[in-house]
């Protein structure tokens, strides 16, 4: 009967007979081709080693019994298709010849799966790598983002600190061109003359027998700095200029970008922001002074 030669040629391959059992009831016993077709599909289930367990009513091997009016023509038509003789058996001959010719059909159909495996995993190793290349293309456009908003934070305070340090020397030159007007002349030599209102306050006559000391009044103020490093420097500034003046000069000259105080070391004085728009002659600075910068 076909059904135990399907069966019987599949555990002549080496199939074990529960796996056998199943692709021939699985497949209507519609030849060797489609239970191995169903063996190699579903070789990976759970169950697949499983004893084969028929619907009720229908048990493996009487299936003919139940329903023989209707499998008999299906039956010589796929035996003579296999033997070519519906009504001689086949001998071991050929039915060695027929395993033989199904188990090299067996190997081509796991040789075809298995490339198939191949490709497709060739397919998702590709995928895996695209997806990989998105994902560093994203993380290095984040990257530049925060460097360019970076790099343009740091181009703003630059700006602003450019910004701060031409309104302080604007500041200073009005305040040189105010002292300027106000003085008369505003000259920048050392050796100026007092001017004529100063007349008064020379002692009178009268008490020319014991004059007290005269108030000299300076007009510039030498200033010299001792640095961070220990080096020093050492200009003249008008007397009536505010001690913001120094700060953006030791700026310019020495301590650029660092935050730092001034102090005096005899008598000790640290100098604060409110001092900053005081003029030097008001701090006490005039004619001379040595000013010692000092980490903030």
């Amino acid at each position: 009967m076909a059904e135990c030669t399907t069966l019987d040629s599949l555990l002549e391959m080496g199939f074990d007979r529960n796996r056998a059992e199943k692709a021939v009831a699985h497949t209507g016993n519609q030849g060797i081709e489609r239970a191995m077709d169903w063996l190699m599909e579903h070789e990976n289930d759970p169950d697949i080693n499983e004893p084969y367990v028929p619907p009720a009513g229908n048990t493996l091997g009487t299936t003919e019994v139940q329903s023989q009016s209707s499998t008999e023509t299906s039956e010589s038509t796929e035996v003579a298709e296999q033997m070519g003789d519906a009504k001689s058996p086949i001998t071991e001959e050929e039915r060695m010849e027929q395993v033989k010719r199904l188990e090299e059909l067996m190997k081509a159909r796991q040789e075809e799966r298995r490339e198939r495996e191949r490709k497709e995993e060739i397919e998702r190793e590709k995928q895996r790598r695209k997806h990989g290349q998105e994902l560093l293309q994203v993380k290095q456009k984040l990257q530049d983002d925060e460097m360019k908003k970076l790099a343009d934070q740091r181009m703003r305070e630059k700006m602003e600190d450019r910004l701060a340090k031409q309104r302080v020397k604007e500041k200073i030159a009005r305040d040189r061109e105010e002292r300027a007007r106000k003085f008369g002349g505003g000259s920048s030599s050392t050796g100026l003359s007092s001017p004529p209102s100063e007349a008064p306050l020379q002692s009178p006559p009268e008490n020319q027998g014991a004059p007290p000391p005269a108030k000299k009044d300076y007009d510039d103020c030498r200033i010299q700095v001792r640095l961070l490093d220990g080096s020093t420097l050492s200009t003249v500034f008008k007397a009536q200029e505010p001690l913001a003046a120094v700060r953006v000069y030791i700026q310019m000259n020495g301590e650029n970008g660092q935050d730092f105080n001034l102090i005096t070391p005899y008598p000790r004085r640290v100098y604060t922001d409110l001092d900053m728009e005081k003029p030097l002659c008001e701090l006490g600075l005039v004619p001379s002074a040595v000013l010692v910068v000092t980490k903030k």
